[in-house]
């Protein structure tokens, strides 16, 4: 992507609108923003991730690749301790997702005791709110979906965009085999241009790295490829590799954002009428720390607290043969018979079918002696993740270090979290189906491996309706700041059972085109006089 003019130029505008972040609520906020025709500039952490071959690499990998990195920022404490990884590339997490594009269900905007008395994590809208923003996204992604096999199917006010192909290969094996056993499966929403037969040249090719991998021919709907591109040709300002370091508040305002630039280390101010923050449920509380704007905030004890990131286990079970179709298409079939949350069903939460590894990974990463296995062995394996919704909680969140600081001066993130009985429970109960699921289908063996990564977090700035223990509004702007907006996954007061990125994706079209019609409505400056020339600031250190 393009990203001329310079920094320093850009450094020396004033836009309408500042997005810190632009993995997918940056992006989403930035297509309504840019749409309406207001000038908006756009900050990014890490790099462009190029797209080709390399990317069928297994040190392409989430699990290899530069993009997955922690550079000293975080510590993370609890279940999991160690230095848990965060996503710093152009596009965000959602460059390495599985694409699937689930909606969450009606009743996950209700009232749900047994998961949010606790934490009093109560949703400000209803699903009928964002319901037209989810059939927005999905356009916007392409999403492929079929109506009428999924029983917790929300209601919708407009079709899928393009229509899922036929299960295939295991995946028709898990189908058949759910079935068998009483359970309606349905097939996964999924953000891929699988295009006609396979002709398209960013059409899926079926290769299996999907989840974990950046798409090699661009198939796979992220926001590097399906957003962004687009909005930089309306005139989308692009900067990469800059870290937002410190907002500038004024009062009631913020009135810049202190970056550095991670190749030179040199600082600059980037200033706009509004501001948006979209730097991750982890790194957007960082952020608003470190500023000190809790300060300003009416919940300001909340400012952090409550981070969830799912409760997920992946199960795979090993066949005594080769499966059919074993090199197909694998993640097509979902199972929500235990979703819950109606008329006092426990809410455990969903099934995916999962691929394996592949090869060249398992090759990479797997004991010498067990290298020369890895391909005939994932030929005989396929998988179902389970994704259980956690409790929020308010020991589990965000704080800052007051000892030590990370190599562009920010203190240093602690991140705890620790999964309730509850939660664990959940999870256990979705693996003992998926265990079931996976023996009658004639595995001979099954093996689960926990998840511990933070690519589901959501809800350490969480809106909802009372100001004192919600951080957002429920238009998405911080309480307490007026021109400032929050679109990633921290807006989330649950987290649901299903995949997160498509309601990150609603709601953050819903806050860019309320940004847009305040704009509109407000009593601004002349586009000229916003796009004037300030001095370029250096050595910003407040």
């Amino acid at each position: 992507m393009n990203e001329h003019p310079s920094s320093d130029h850009r450094a020396s505008m004033r836009y309408d609108v500042v997005i810190v972040g632009s993995g997918m609520g940056g992006s989403m906020a930035a297509y309504a923003l840019v749409e309406a025709g207001l000038s908006v500039l756009m900050i990014e952490r890490g790099p462009p991730v190029l797209r080709g071959p390399q990317n069928w690499a297994p040190a392409a990998s989430l699990e290899l690749s530069p993009y997955y990195t922690m550079e000293g920022h975080y510590v993370v404490r609890g279940d999991d301790p160690g230095r848990e990884g965060t996503f710093q590339c152009v596009g965000g997490a959602s460059v390495f997702y599985g694409g699937v594009a689930y909606r969450m269900r009606e009743a996950d905007f209700g009232e749900c005791p047994e998961i949010a008395a606790q934490a009093d994590a109560r949703w400000p809208y209803g699903y009928g709110a964002i319901e037209p923003y989810y059939g927005w996204a999905e356009r916007i992604l392409g999403v492929a979906g079929r109506q009428g096999h999924d029983p917790t199917e929300p209601w919708r006010s407009e079709a899928y965009p393009r229509r899922t192909p036929d299960v295939q290969g295991p995946a028709r094996l898990i189908w058949n085999t759910a079935t068998e056993l009483g359970l309606r499966p349905s097939y996964l929403p999924l953000a891929i241009d699988f295009g006609q037969s396979g002709e398209e040249e960013s059409a899926c090719r079926r290769c299996g790295t999907c989840d974990g991998y950046a798409c090699a021919v661009s198939a796979k709907r992220d926001p590097s490829t399906a957003v962004l591109p687009s909005l930089v040709r309306q005139g989308l300002a692009l900067v990469s590799n800059t870290v937002v370091v410190r907002l500038l508040r004024r009062g009631g305002l913020i009135e810049g954002v202190v970056a550095v630039d991670r190749a030179t280390g040199r600082r600059r101010i980037f200033r706009g009428d509004r501001y948006v923050l979209a730097a991750g449920a982890l790194g957007s509380p960082h952020l608003i720390l470190s500023s000190g704007l809790e300060a300003s905030s009416p919940a300001r004890d909340w400012v952090g607290q409550c981070l969830m990131r799912h409760c997920n286990k992946i199960v795979f079970g090993l066949f005594p043969h080769r499966l059919e179709g074993s090199r197909a298409f694998h993640k097509q079939v979902g199972i929500l018979d235990f979703y819950g949350g109606n008329e006092g069903e426990p809410k455990l939460g969903c099934i995916q079918s999962i691929h394996p590894p592949p090869t060249g990974l398992v090759r990479e990463i797997a004991p010498s002696f067990l290298g020369g296995v890895a391909e005939p062995l994932a030929d005989r394996c396929t998988g179902l993740l389970v994704i259980a919704e956690d409790e929020p909680r308010r020991e589990n969140g965000v704080s800052l270090s007051r000892s030590s600081t990370d190599r562009y001066g920010l203190p240093r993130a602690i991140v705890t979290h620790r999964y309730t009985w509850r939660d664990v429970h959940a999870r256990r109960s979705l693996a003992q189906v998926a265990t079931a699921i996976l023996k009658n289908a004639g595995a001979r063996f099954t093996h689960g491996i926990r998840l511990t990564t933070f690519s589901h977090a959501v809800g350490t700035l969480r809106m909802g309706p009372d100001p004192r223990t919600s951080p957002l509004h429920p238009t998405s702007r911080f309480r307490g700041i007026d021109n400032l907006w929050v679109t990633d996954g921290s807006f989330m007061p649950r987290s649901g059972g299903v995949n997160p990125s498509l309601t990150i994706a609603a709601d953050a079209l819903k806050a860019g085109q309320h940004i847009a019609e305040n704009e509109r409505r407000g009593t601004h400056r002349s586009r000229a006089q916003r796009l004037r020339t300030l001095p370029v600031l250096m050595g910003i250190d407040r």
